[in-house]
Formats: structure tokens, C-alpha cells, sequence
């Protein structure tokens, strides 16, 4: 990793990288181009307002994947729902065209992915950490 590519908090130095992936609401293939794109500003205007940052966002017809870099004290799963809500709301709003899929104001489902991503794979983080009491007799 880049020593640029880290940020810098009062306590902290960080890279947190998660991938999520939303579905719409029985997987209604409702996204279009037009949608998923407006989707892309929501989503890149609610990580500012989390003190995030989107760095990709992409999808099909339904469902979205976004790539997000977040700070260490933004609970990944409080974003989720925020943006989940925020969008679902818009979007039904600026899109009439969705109400005629969904009865209840809804446009995802209730569950998510989401996956850390970056840094080391697990097997060398996990040799590195079982190697950390190796040489401490020798200190």
C-alpha cells in the first residue's frame, strides 16, 4: 500500500475499504441506466456526509455494488441503512415508475453484503501475527 493512499486521524493512521452490495426488493430487475446512475450520486453524497468516500459504483437491473473508503469510527452497518433509506426514498420520489413494482414504500431488501477489502490476504496477516512471540526471547 501507498504511504499516500493512507489517512491520517487525530489518534489514527487508516485505510478501511469495504465492497457492499444491495438487491432490490425480490429482486425486481427495476434499474435501469438512468436509475443506477442517480443511485451513484446518492450514494457518493451520503459517504460525504459520513466522512466517507465512494470509489466505485456499478450495477444490474437488480442490484448495486459500491466501493467505499470509511473511517474507523463509522459503523459500516449504520451507513448501510442510511443509505439504504436515503436512496429508496429518492429514488422512488424522482423514478414514479417504481411504485408500480412495490406496494409498501420500499425498493431494497432488508438484508446486505458487505466484505472488508485491501491490505494482505489472510493467510500472510495470519503468519505475520502467529510469527509476532517467535523472537521475543531474544529481545
Amino acid at each position: 500500500m501507498a504511504k499516500d493512499s493512507l489517512h491520517r486521524g487525530w489518534r489514527s493512521v487508516y485505510r478501511l475499504t469495504a465492497h457492499v452490495v444491495l438487491t432490490t426488493k425480490y429482486r425486481h430487475k427495476v434499474l435501469s441506466r438512468v436509475i443506477l446512475d442517480r443511485f451513484s450520486e446518492i450514494a457518493a453524497d451520503r459517504c460525504r456526509g459520513w466522512k466517507a468516500e465512494l470509489l466505485e459504483c456499478n450495477g444490474e437491473a437488480d442490484h448495486v455494488h459500491l466501493l467505499i473508503d470509511y473511517p474507523p469510527d463509522m459503523a459500516v452497518s449504520s451507513f448501510v441503512a442510511n443509505l439504504k433509506t436515503t436512496s429508496s426514498r429518492l429514488l422512488r420520489k424522482e423514478f414514479p415508475e417504481l411504485h408500480r413494482h412495490y406496494r409498501k414504500p420500499v425498493l431494497w431488501t432488508g438484508a446486505y453484503f458487505v466484505v472488508s477489502t485491501g491490505g494482505a490476504p489472510i493467510e500472510v496477516l495470519r503468519s505475520y501475527i502467529q510469527g509476532q512471540g517467535a523472537d521475543s526471547s531474544s529481545r
